[in-house]
C-alpha cells in the first residue's frame, strides 16, 4: 500500500475513533443520562456509528478538502 493511501486509511480510522467517541458520548448523556445503562446505551451507539462513521470520513474527507480549497481559492 501506498505511504499516501496508508495515512489516509490509518487518518480515517483515528479521526472516526475521536469524533464518533464525542459525539455518541454527547448524544448518549443527552438521551438516557449518566445512569447504569450509559456505559452500554454509548458503547452499542459507538459501535454502530464506528462502522459506519470511518467509511464515510474515508470517501468525504477528500471531497471536503476539495471544497475547501475551491471555497479559500487555494489547492488542497
Amino acid at each position: 500500500m501506498q505511504p499516501q493511501k496508508k495515512f489516509h486509511m490509518l487518518f480515517s480510522v483515528v479521526m472516526g475513533a475521536m469524533m464518533i467517541s464525542i459525539m455518541t458520548f454527547v448524544i448518549t448523556w443527552v438521551n438516557v443520562g449518566l445512569g447504569p445503562q450509559f456505559l452500554g446505551a454509548w458503547m452499542k451507539a459507538f459501535a454502530i456509528a464506528y462502522v459506519i462513521g470511518v467509511p464515510v470520513i474515508f470517501f468525504l474527507a477528500p471531497v471536503a478538502r476539495k471544497i475547501t480549497g475551491r471555497i479559500l481559492g487555494v489547492q488542497p
